[in-house]
């Protein structure tokens, strides 16, 4: 055996070879530049602790939150084609879409549950921009449209979980037929005289905005989210004038009356929690919305 060979010589590469540490481990924070521990923005809701910062928060982790002891049924959702139009540009839309879905677990970018919100039988439904920005196709249009008939059919409340870029343009027209189907579903739920809640997230834009994340019975907004139809910067350049400091974030459009409130993250299921309740005529818990996830 060799000594210098076979124990000197590795330890040394040991010492002088890098040490690959992942990248996800450390998240920075876009507002301040803070570094947050992964682990730790996860526990907070992805809240960053010092600012206050809301972060995207995963579909599944939307759900668990929301529901009673992180327990709820995910509802089965149609299939659809996955490119009716064939549609290229820089690349096959056939390929951006496995991209997606190895990049997420997902078939596509809504996920519907049913489960309970304390005690009182709820749907809801989370659109995850993870996936292509959240932009909705065919297949998030079924899917929202499945969430709300079934709380239809179930008598339940619905609660949707908005983040989107707006309408998937590698769809076209197929994409643009979703804002009327989703509006027609909307109203059916009203018809039932079932409440419909929204909860806009960072960011909810285009042809979303102007269907079904503005037709809700109430309008939560999380602090600071992006909330319009056109970007600040194509508004700009169109009217060639500067905007008003904060346009179009959620406390902008709270004070000039276009959403109900803003609330904070860890506060939104009290809130939904007190308005199920009051919405469907059903005494409300003591102290409502204290969410409980299963290990």
């Amino acid at each position: 055996m060799n000594w210098l060979t076979n124990v000197v010589r590795p330890k040394i590469k040991n010492l002088l070879t890098k040490k690959e540490v992942p990248e996800n481990l450390w998240i920075k924070c876009p507002e301040t530049g803070e570094m947050v521990f992964h682990r730790d923005l996860e526990a907070n809701q992805y809240v960053v602790p010092a600012s206050g910062y809301h972060m995207r928060m995963p579909a599944k982790m939307r759900l668990d939150t929301l529901f009673d002891g992180g327990e709820w049924e995910a509802i089965a959702l149609p299939t659809v084609a996955a490119d009716p139009l064939k549609f290229r540009d820089e690349r096959r839309y056939s390929d951006r879409i496995k991209d997606a879905r190895a990049k997420t677990g997902k078939e596509d970018a809504v996920q519907v549950g049913h489960g309970t919100l304390d005690g009182l039988p709820m749907t809801a439904a989370v659109q995850d921009f993870e996936f292509m920005g959240g932009s909705l196709g065919m297949a998030a249009g079924e899917a929202i449209v499945a969430g709300l008939e079934t709380a239809r059919e179930r008598g339940t409340p619905f609660v949707l979980f908005v983040a989107s870029g707006g309408a998937r343009m590698q769809e076209g027209i197929l994409s643009l037929r979703q804002m009327p189907r989703t509006t027609v579903a909307v109203q059916a739920l009203r018809r039932a005289r079932l409440p419909y809640f929204v909860v806009l997230t960072n960011p909810t834009t285009g042809g979303v905005t102007a269907s079904y994340a503005m037709l809700g019975d109430v309008h939560i907004a999380e602090p600071g989210a992006l909330i319009g139809f056109a970007g600040p910067r194509v508004i700009e350049q169109t009217i060639r004038e500067k905007l008003p400091e904060g346009f179009q974030r959620s406390e902008y459009l709270y004070d000039h009356g276009m959403v109900d409130m803003v609330v904070h993250r860890h506060e939104i299921r009290g809130t939904l929690s007190r308005l199920a309740h009051l919405f469907m005529k059903k005494a409300a818990p003591e102290k409502p919305g204290t969410a409980v996830v299963a290990a």
